[in-house]
């Protein structure tokens, strides 16, 4: 009942704030180019940054220059800062560091995502920002919003905070522009994508291996991220004998965490492995996912974006 009446108050607030800017009481800010924000409405993961990789790959091939902002959730400071892909990921922020070094795009944080815009636009050639999370982010207008949904979790019970798993009421998801369903079901009006398991990849050499070569060894998985089942499972999927290790989303990995008593082969995923090269061994490999999504999506997405630019 108390979970209830908190889950009404914060219902309440997610409304008003939204409305306010809606009615330009509080006035979104433009920032001189199109922006597209790939977020959730549920807590947990969703997929949006492989999601992000992929869209920045597709836009940039389809001609365009996009550039991509985040928060930086867990990186020291609060400053607007120009990721670098030599950077520690406690500078950068674990998402960003991985973005940039999956994409080789320009890339920023700042704890307001206005502030990473400018520093983006003032030093780079950019035509399109891409907002890695940010949905509830409203000071920053945006042109295009692609809601990603965990296709097992879904919205859960339905219930906003604290009495389940939304940040804003369900019904926001038929404002955005897009709905993209990692995993599950995809409904006809959506769009299915599934992540698929890449060649792990040594963090002390960078060399590739295929996944088959670990098939019927002991391996031990790491996984620091909203939902480590999610890897765990992939892992089984392609034949993998694991001992699964969880950790909390964006977890500060030291070495300790990370020592098994063995020389087993330790597999993590990208997001977890930026954190870890500067104090990598042999025998610890990062695995990259790929999202995979319909062409006819991208197509959609370069189109808006390009009706966009022939209106301004």
């Amino acid at each position: 009942m108390v979970l209830r009446g908190l889950a009404m108050l914060f219902e309440r607030v997610a409304r008003s704030r939204r409305a306010d800017f809606l009615s330009d009481k509080r006035r979104a800010q433009r920032v001189g180019v199109p922006v597209i924000v790939v977020g959730n409405l549920a807590v947990g993961g969703a997929g949006k940054t492989p999601l992000t990789i992929a869209l920045v790959h597709a836009l940039s091939s389809r001609g365009f220059r996009p550039g991509v902002i985040s928060r930086g959730y867990g990186r020291a400071g609060i400053r607007p800062h120009r990721v670098s892909v030599d950077d520690d990921a406690h500078v950068a922020g674990d998402e960003p560091l991985l973005i940039a070094r999956r994409t080789g795009v320009p890339v920023a944080v700042a704890a307001k995502r206005i502030d990473a815009a400018r520093l983006l636009l003032q030093s780079d050639d950019i035509d399109v920002l891409i907002a890695d999370d940010g949905m509830q982010h409203y000071a920053l207008a945006r042109d295009i919003e692609i809601l990603a949904v965990d296709g097992r979790r879904r919205f859960g019970n339905g219930h906003l905070l604290p009495a389940g798993p939304l940040r804003e009421p369900i019904e926001r998801a038929a404002a955005c522009d897009f709905i993209v369903v990692n995993g599950g079901r995809a409904a006809p009006d959506e769009v299915a994508m599934q992540l698929e398991l890449m060649s792990a990849v040594a963090l002390a050499s960078d060399e590739s291996i295929p996944l088959e070569s670990f098939a019927g060894r002991a391996v031990h998985a790491v996984a620091g991220i909203a939902e480590p089942d999610r890897f765990f499972d992939a892992l089984r999927v392609r034949g993998l004998r694991i001992e699964a290790h969880g950790f909390s989303d964006h977890h500060a990995f030291t070495p300790a965490d990370l020592e098994f008593g063995d020389e087993f082969p330790v597999l993590m995923t990208e997001k977890d492995a930026v954190k870890c090269v500067s104090f990598a061994r042999g025998h610890w490999y990062a695995v990259p996912v790929s999202a995979q999504l319909p062409d006819a999506f991208f197509d959609a997405v370069s189109a808006r974006l390009a009706d966009l630019k022939g209106n301004t």
